[in-house]
């Protein structure tokens, strides 16, 4: 296992200490849990707080999204594990602020299953939850079935809008249906390359062959729906594009967002020609990129693929994307 670490069973929290160590301004421990981190000296009352969580080894992804704009709070789990309903509970009541809680996760069975539990008991505090699951991948349940599907990088434009809405000090409900309506107009599809290897296991999470790739792979490894000898890079963007355009029945005009995301092991420069290629396959359909967003978003350790999501805009949407937004991994002007 070639990895920058000490002890395997200390990776998340030395992580979580560095993290906190280099961004003091921006991040810090609840006073009731060590793994529920807060956004530094907001001292606001009547905003809706905005809480998220998940496993670790996704960075920026959930941690990389508390900030100004964006989330208020984040409950961090082991990797690829859900954090706890306590966890949970402690990053909602640290980030309270008399105006109600919007929780924002990926749909994963124990990520349901503690985000309801610690609602049921932040409810109980007088705490108003909403709820909102990023389903956004589009390769891990049919249409007809999307309630299922999993949530990948595109919950990044999520964070945004519901961020950027809580910000300007709308309602729960009104955070909550924008966010909500975006999230029915975002879809995902990954392709990955190589495994990635969890530090306490040591070994890769799963195999792909030299010259192999998978179309549709999750970001834990989770089954895709293709796997095939290595492709270009034109043709696997023709393929994401048409998975998603079919899936979200893209028309001409539509106003579209685009994310290309990097798993962890993937250059800048190929999640570039990545875009390139889809620019020109969506210009084909009529639909036009309001903005391209081509980086890290939500990796998968040292995975090596890459993701593409696609959010269809309006003007609110597109207002919310582009309102200002601060996180140590993140910056809007």
């Amino acid at each position: 296992m070639q990895k920058i670490i000490n002890e395997p069973a200390a990776f998340v929290d030395e992580s979580l200490d560095a993290i906190l160590s280099a961004h003091p301004d921006q991040l810090a421990r609840s006073a009731q849990d060590p793994r529920a981190i807060i956004r530094s000296g907001t001292g606001r009352t009547g905003k809706v707080a905005i809480v998220t969580g998940g496993g670790s080894g996704h960075l920026p992804l959930f941690l990389g999204y508390v900030g100004h704009g964006l989330a208020d709070a984040v409950a961090v789990g082991n990797v690829f594990a859900s954090p706890s309903s306590e966890e949970i509970l402690a990053a909602t009541r640290a980030s309270d602020m008399d105006a109600g809680t919007l929780y924002l996760f990926g749909n994963y069975g124990g990520d349901s299953m503690n985000f309801a539990m610690a609602a049921e008991l932040a409810a109980d505090e007088g705490i108003r939850i909403e709820t909102i699951k990023a389903a956004d991948d589009v390769a891990s349940a049919p249409r007809e079935e999307a309630h299922r599907r999993r949530g990948i990088a595109g919950i990044f434009f999520l964070y945004k809008i519901a961020g950027a809405a809580a910000e300007a000090g709308l309602p729960l409900e009104e955070v909550a249906e924008v966010t909500r309506r975006a999230s029915l107009n975002l879809r995902s599809i990954g392709v990955a390359l190589a495994p990635c290897t969890v530090p306490a296991a040591g070994r890769p999470t799963f195999t792909v062959n030299a010259g192999e790739m998978e179309i549709g792979m999750g970001i834990h490894g989770e089954p895709g729906v293709r796997r095939a000898p290595l492709e270009s890079a034109n043709d696997i963007a023709d393929e994401l594009v048409a998975h998603i355009s079919a899936d979200m029945d893209l028309a001409p005009a539509d106003s579209v967002d685009v994310l290309v995301n990097g798993l962890g092991a993937t250059p800048l420069e190929e999640l570039y020609i990545l875009y390139g290629r889809t620019a020109k396959s969506l210009s084909a359909r009529g639909v036009k990129i309001r903005r391209a967003w081509v980086g890290e978003y939500a990796t998968s350790l040292e995975m090596a693929g890459a993701s593409l999501s696609i959010l269809r805009t309006d003007s609110e949407i597109a207002r919310l994307l582009d309102a200002p937004a601060q996180s140590p991994f993140l910056a809007i002007p």
